[in-house]
């Protein structure tokens, strides 16, 4: 067993115009002065890293690294999961997913989809330059207003927008495959990659890549209702990244999952900061732990009510008091008998005579 990397911290929800978030040693010098040892980088944001340069420049690359190891810091991972989503959109979403792409690209699905091609392409080759195993992203969604079926969806529609959606995403994780990189996709209600049947859907459409793997995150777990320990059981195998995000899902008589078109105070599932909803955390780095995760433990901060900055420092502190610290030894040494093959065979009822 493995004992899991962390705490660390998902920079996208931080980073802004002000000092010290507008700039990357500001953001690294207040991450660790909040105790995190890790940050996971948001690739389209500029403040932060220019994306193409440190795919094509390795002097680049390492320079951003050297900064972030100056403050006590590693680069956990990169994020695609703005450039990800613009893999597939269905036709109802592109006006609002233009503000995801550079304004030259608005209004031109097309041209914005090989954008994102290329970006996750740049983000692929940077990961392996900075020495990065793993990357995130969302799939995309070519079926979401679909997912419940009124009217009757047509015969065959998944599997012609799954058939489509692995043609998009093929050719990247070759790719990831060529530069030795996990691509994790965070399981998410919006995308077709949402919970574990769509993920085997799209597994069984790419051939079980060994590259196409998840980025787990309970918090959207909790808002589906569905049993966010056992996936771990199920998915252990392909769980390459992990995302510390709590949520809580108080139902009524009158709202449900779907919650009403409320915003999210109102909502009966709602994300909140770590440690104030329901997830059961010690639980999760059990299985974690058990399973031998390799990857970092990374705060994704998001809460109804928290002001970031609070929920940013008990984050780093719930993080290092759920990591377990695997052990040297077992804790019943002390009655070991130790190991004798004669008594072990008289044990089992077998005598060498």
């Amino acid at each position: 067993m493995t004992t899991i990397k962390g705490p660390a911290i998902f920079l996208a929800q931080f980073a802004g115009d002000n000092a010290p978030y507008n700039t990357l040693e500001g953001i690294c010098k207040w991450a660790a002065s909040l105790g995190y040892k890790g940050i996971q980088i948001p690739t389209w944001d500029a403040r932060l890293i220019d994306l193409q340069r440190a795919a094509e420049d390795k002097d680049y690359a390492l320079q951003l690294q050297s900064t972030v190891q100056s403050y006590g810091l590693e680069i956990t991972e990169l994020s695609t999961h703005l450039q990800g989503q613009l893999i597939a959109v269905h036709p109802s979403f592109d006006p609002l997913f233009d503000a995801f792409a550079p304004q030259e690209l608005h209004n031109n699905p097309k041209e914005r989809q090989q954008w994102a091609v290329q970006q996750l392409h740049y983000a692929i080759k940077a990961s392996h330059n900075l020495g990065l195993k793993a990357l995130a992203t969302f799939s995309g969604a070519f079926l979401w207003p679909y997912v419940y079926p009124w009217p009757q969806r047509p015969a065959n529609l998944i599997e012609t927008g799954f058939t489509e959606l692995a043609k998009m995403w093929l050719p990247i994780l070759d790719i990831c495959e060529q530069y030795d990189v996990d691509l994790c996709y965070e399981l998410h209600p919006g995308e077709d990659l949402h919970d574990g049947v769509t993920f085997d859907l799209f597994l069984e459409k790419v051939n079980y890549h060994k590259r196409a793997n998840i980025l787990y995150d309970p918090s959207h777990f909790v808002l589906q209702c569905l049993d966010y320990l056992q996936f771990i059981d199920i998915y252990h195998e392909r769980i390459k990244m992990f995302h510390v995000k709590d949520a809580e899902f108080n139902p009524s008589g009158r709202q449900g999952v779907y919650g009403g078109y409320q915003d999210w105070q109102a909502r009966a599932g709602r994300f909140r900061s770590i440690g104030d909803g329901q997830v059961n955390f010690k639980a999760i780095f059990t299985k974690l732990t058990q399973y031998d995760f390799q990857g970092w433990a990374v705060l994704e901060w998001e809460c109804a009510f928290k002001n970031s900055e609070d929920g940013a420092r008990e984050g780093a502190q719930h993080i290092k008091e759920y990591i377990i610290r695997v052990g040297d030894r077992a804790f019943d040494n002390f009655a070991a008998a130790g190991s004798d093959n004669n008594l072990n065979r008289k044990l089992i009822g077998l005598s060498d005579e």
